[in-house]
């Protein structure tokens, strides 16, 4: 059976914190790595935390962006999750380099294939 979708999980950390708190830089920068995909954007949706972080997802029509970011802790956890010939790796690496990380890790998951066994991680790497 061929996968319904791949889904990147990744971890970024030594991101810079004006970026990862900035809800406006988010929203662009995830509408900017969906298009870079190759995907339909559908809905957009992102919130600011008080003191700092920022959560919020771009609906896609092929599925979703999504991201929770720490600020404080310089970290953010995003996924990418795309079916059909999307490669998600094209955004989850752009959202990566535009947030500043400089350590990564991210790992791909195929969906729809009966029970969830993670890969090896898709890069881990200092940037």
């Amino acid at each position: 059976m061929e996968t319904m979708g791949r889904h990147v999980i990744a971890e970024l950390w030594d991101c810079e914190f004006d970026k990862i708190n900035d809800v406006n830089f988010i929203e662009r920068t995830f509408v900017e790595a969906a298009l870079k995909s190759g995907a339909e954007v559908r809905e957009v949706a992102f919130h600011k935390f008080a003191p700092q972080g920022v959560s919020g997802v771009v609906i896609i029509s092929e599925s979703h962006l999504t991201i929770h970011s720490f600020p404080e802790h310089g970290y953010a956890s995003i996924d990418v999750y795309t079916c059909g010939d999307l490669d998600p790796t094209i955004a989850a690496k752009y959202i990566a380099d535009a947030l500043g990380s400089k350590t990564r890790e991210m790992t791909e998951i195929p969906r729809g294939m009966g029970p969830v066994r993670a890969s090896k991680p898709l890069v881990t790497a200092n940037a």
